[in-house]
C-alpha cells in the first residue's frame, strides 16, 4: 500500500475551530451559547406542548409545527452541547464516527427542515385557496404522507452527501474550521484531486433549495393573488397574517442558507462563523417566537396552559 494511502488511515479523529482563543471569552461564549440553546429548548418542547394537548391546535398547521419544533430540537442538540463542552474543557477534538455521526444528522435534519417548511408553504395554499376542500385536501392520511416524504427527502439529501464526503480520503492538516463537522468544511481536507465533491455538494444543495423554493414562491403568488380579491381591507389583513409566520421562517431560512453554501470554507472567517452560528443556532431558536408572535390560537392555549382564562386581543 503506498505511503500516502497508509498515512490517510492514521488520521481518526478532526479538530474543531475553537473561538476565542481566550480562555475568559471562550467561557462568555460558552455561557452565551447554553443560554441560548436552554432558551430554543423551552420554547420548541412549549410549542410540542400546546399543540399536543390543546384541541383546539389539533390541525394540520399546529401538527405540521410541532414535527418542525421537533426537528429543530434535534438539528440544534447535535452540535451546539458538543460545542459548549469544547470550550469548557478546552478540549476541541472529535472521533472520525463522532465526525461522520454529526454530518449525518445535521444534514438530515436540515433537509427534513427544509422540505417540511414546503409542506407548510402548501397547507397555506390549500386553506386561503381552497377553504372549502380544506378538510379534504388535508385529510389525516394526506399530511401523514406529506410528513413521511419529508423525512425521506431528508434522508436522500443526507444520504448523497454523506455518502460522497465518506468516500474520500482525508489527510493532514485536520483542523476543521468551524465548530462543529460540516460538509464542505471536511471536503477541503480531502487529498488533492478528490475537492471536486465539495462543488458537487455545492450543486446538488442548490438544486435540492431551488426546487423547494421555487414551489415555495408558487404557492405565495396563488395565495396573495387570492388575498388581493378580498373585498374587505380588513378580511384580507386577517387571511394573510396567519401565513405570515411561515412566511417569516420562509424570507429569514431561504437567503442565509443559500448565502452559506457561498462561503469560502477553506479559511476561518468572522463572516463564516457569523453564518454557521445563524443558520445552526439562533435561527431554530427564532421559530418557537416566530410561530408565537401574534398567533392567537397559540396565545390562548398557553393561557390556558398556566392556568388564565384570558383570551390575548388579536
Amino acid at each position: 500500500m503506498p505511503d500516502k494511502l497508509t498515512n490517510v488511515t492514521l488520521i481518526t479523529s478532526f479538530l474543531l475551530m475553537r473561538f476565542p482563543d481566550d480562555q475568559v471569552l471562550q467561557k462568555l461564549y460558552a455561557s452565551f451559547f447554553s443560554l441560548v440553546y436552554l432558551a430554543a429548548l423551552m420554547g420548541e418542547l412549549l410549542i410540542i406542548t400546546l399543540t399536543t394537548i390543546d384541541q383546539h391546535l389539533q390541525t394540520p398547521m399546529y401538527f405540521f409545527l410541532k414535527k418542525l419544533s421537533l426537528i429543530d430540537i434535534c438539528y440544534i442538540s447535535v452540535t451546539v452541547p458538543k460545542s459548549i463542552i469544547n470550550s469548557l474543557t478546552d478540549s476541541h477534538s472529535i472521533s472520525f464516527e463522532g465526525c461522520a455521526s454529526q454530518v449525518f444528522l445535521v444534514v438530515s435534519f436540515a433537509g427534513t427542515e427544509f422540505a417540511l417548511v414546503l409542506v407548510m408553504s402548501y397547507d397555506s395554499y390549500a386553506a386561503i385557496g381552497f377553504p372549502l376542500h380544506y378538510e379534504t385536501i388535508m385529510n389525516r392520511g394526506a399530511f401523514m404522507q406529506m410528513m413521511t416524504a419529508s423525512w425521506f427527502s431528508g434522508f436522500v439529501y443526507e444520504y448523497i452527501h454523506v455518502a460522497d464526503t465518506c468516500s474520500v480520503h482525508f489527510y493532514g492538516p485536520n483542523i476543521v474550521h468551524q465548530f462543529f463537522c460540516d460538509i464542505p468544511f471536511l471536503l477541503t481536507l480531502a487529498c488533492s484531486g478528490e475537492q471536486i465533491l465539495e462543488y458537487v455538494f455545492i450543486i446538488i444543495s442548490f438544486c435540492f433549495v431551488f426546487v423547494c423554493f421555487t414551489f415555495m414562491v408558487a404557492s405565495y403568488v396563488f395565495i396573495v393573488s387570492t388575498v388581493l380579491r378580498i373585498p374587505s381591507p380588513q378580511g384580507r389583513f386577517k387571511t394573510f397574517s396567519t401565513c405570515m409566520p411561515h412566511l417569516t421562517v420562509v424570507s429569514i431560512f431561504s437567503p442565509v442558507y443559500i448565502a452559506y453554501l457561498g462561503l469560502n470554507s477553506k479559511s476561518p472567517s468572522s463572516l463564516n462563523l457569523f453564518m454557521s452560528v445563524l443558520y445552526s443556532l439562533l435561527l431554530p431558536s427564532l421559530n418557537p417566537v416566530i410561530y408565537s408572535l401574534r398567533n392567537r390560537d397559540m396565545e390562548v392555549a398557553l393561557w390556558k396552559f398556566f392556568g388564565e382564562n384570558v383570551t390575548p386581543s388579536i
